[in-house]
């Protein structure tokens, strides 16, 4: 993947998500600067994605930790946990906003 491949991804990932957090009940705010997005969850926290082009990576970071995100199979994989960020966001979503967030 090139740098624009890799940019036109994240941007797609970024809409996919604000089209997400349309689809809950919950409150929570959306707000992309500088290829970081940011959700303002209910309870106070935040879940930030951020976009590192350099190393072509995605990172997330969220009250349960930090997670580095590769583009491997047509999915962004996590790299110390080997889970997708998909399934990942489900469990995250849960504990800070509330629901679940469903990226397909």
């Amino acid at each position: 993947m090139n740098d624009v491949e890799f940019n036109d991804n994240i941007d797609d990932l970024f809409a996919t998500i604000e089209d997400a957090i349309d689809e809950l009940d919950a409150d929570v705010d959306c707000e992309i600067s500088g290829g970081v997005l940011t959700l303002q969850c209910p309870d106070g926290s935040a879940l930030i994605f951020s976009r590192q082009t350099a190393t072509r990576e995605l990172w997330l970071a969220a009250r349960s930790g930090g997670f580095h995100y590769v583009w491997q199979n047509n999915e962004w994989y996590c790299a110390r946990t080997e889970q997708t960020l998909a399934d990942m966001l489900i469990e995250i979503s849960r504990e800070q906003i509330g629901e679940t967030l469903q990226l397909n």
